[in-house]
C-alpha cells in the first residue's frame, strides 16, 4: 500500500510538470480589471462560454461601473445588455441583488472573505475559489467546473461524480500552493485537448501518465 501511495505520488508530480510545461503562465479565460468584474463574469459565465462573456462585459462595465451602479440598474436594461448570455433574466436578478448586497454589507466592495462571497446571490463555492484565488490570490479550494470534473475523473484524482467531493478529493492530494494553478491548467488542458466527447490523447503530453489514455489504447 505504501508503494501505491508513492507511486501515485510520482505519477501527480510529473503530471504537474507537465502541465506546467503545456501551460507555463495559466490566466483565466475571463475578461476582467477588478474583483467586481470578475464576480460579475463569473454569474454570467454559467451555461455559456468565457468568449460570449468577453463579448458584453466591456459594454456592460461601461454602463455599469461599479456596485452601486448594478444594484440601482434598471433590470430591462441590464437583461438587455447580457441576453446573449442566456438564462439572462436569472443572471440580471442575481447580479442585481448581489451588487445591492455588496452596496448594504460590504461597503460596494467584493469582500476578500470565502464565506462572506458565498452569502451573495449567485454565488455558490465554484464561483467563490474562483474569485478567492483568481482575484485574491487565495487558494481557497477548487472551481470545480464540467472540465475539472472530467478531468479529475480521467487523470485518476478522484473517483467522485459531485463537485464538493471532487473538491475534497483534489484538496486532499494537491499541495495547497498548487491549488489555483492547477485548477486553472485543469480548465485550460480540458477546452484545449482533453474534450468531453473527442479527447485527443494522440496529441496529449500527459497520456504517459493519464488512466484514461492508458485504459483507451
Amino acid at each position: 500500500m505504501a508503494k501505491r501511495k508513492d507511486d501515485d505520488a510520482a505519477r501527480r508530480e510529473r503530471l504537474y510538470e507537465a502541465l506546467d510545461a503545456a501551460y507555463p503562465d495559466p490566466r483565466c479565460e475571463l475578461d476582467f480589471e477588478t474583483p467586481l468584474q470578475l464576480l460579475v463574469a463569473t454569474i454570467l459565465s454559467a451555461q455559456c462560454t468565457d468568449e460570449r462573456v468577453n463579448q458584453v462585459t466591456p459594454a456592460l462595465f461601461a454602463r455599469f461601473p461599479d456596485a452601486g451602479a448594478l444594484a440601482s440598474s434598471d433590470s430591462a436594461e441590464l437583461e438587455g445588455l447580457i441576453r446573449s448570455t442566456g438564462f439572462y433574466r436569472n443572471k440580471a436578478k442575481a447580479i442585481r441583488t448581489a451588487a445591492k448586497q455588496l452596496v448594504d454589507d460590504h461597503g460596494g466592495e467584493v469582500p476578500r472573505d470565502f464565506d462572506a462571497l458565498c452569502k451573495l446571490s449567485g454565488v455558490a463555492r465554484k464561483t467563490a475559489n474562483l474569485v478567492m484565488g483568481i482575484a485574491f490570490g487565495e487558494p481557497t479550494g477548487f472551481v470545480v467546473d464540467t472540465h475539472v470534473k472530467r478531468l479529475a475523473g480521467r487523470l485518476g484524482f478522484s473517483n467522485e461524480t459531485k463537485p464538493e467531493k471532487i473538491e475534497r478529493d483534489l484538496c486532499a492530494v494537491v499541495p495547497q500552493a498548487r491549488w489555483i494553478r492547477l485548477g486553472t491548467q485543469l480548465i485550460l488542458h480540458g477546452r484545449r485537448v482533453c474534450a468531453a466527447k473527442k479527447p485527443d490523447c494522440a496529441a496529449c503530453t500527459l497520456s504517459d501518465d493519464c488512466p484514461s489514455a492508458a485504459a483507451a489504447t
